[in-house]
């Protein structure tokens, strides 16, 4: 009985020490979870930055283009008016 309780004792602290591995090796694994959840957050947030940038440089181009094009066609329309307008029929 008593080689059974000395026994049982040698080998406690060996497994508090597995216990306590363990424990750090979870705490850990939710460190790098809690990382690679950032990284992927970022990846993402930089992902939808580059899109609504590219975006709105596509809009800001179209928009400009229609306006040059009205302001053209119009100063066309007022200038053939104006000519119209001078010649007698």
């Amino acid at each position: 009985m008593t080689a059974v309780l000395g026994a049982a004792l040698m080998l406690a602290p060996g497994c508090a020490l597995v216990q306590a591995q363990s424990d750090n090796s979870a705490k850990q694994d939710m460190k790098s979870a809690g990382r690679d959840t950032k990284a992927g957050a970022k990846d993402a947030g930089n992902g939808v930055k580059k899109g609504t940038k590219s975006t709105y440089h596509a809009g800001k181009k179209d928009t400009t283009k229609a306006f040059n094009k009205t302001k053209n066609t119009t100063k066309g329309a007022v200038n053939g008016g104006k000519e119209g307008a001078k010649e007698p029929q």
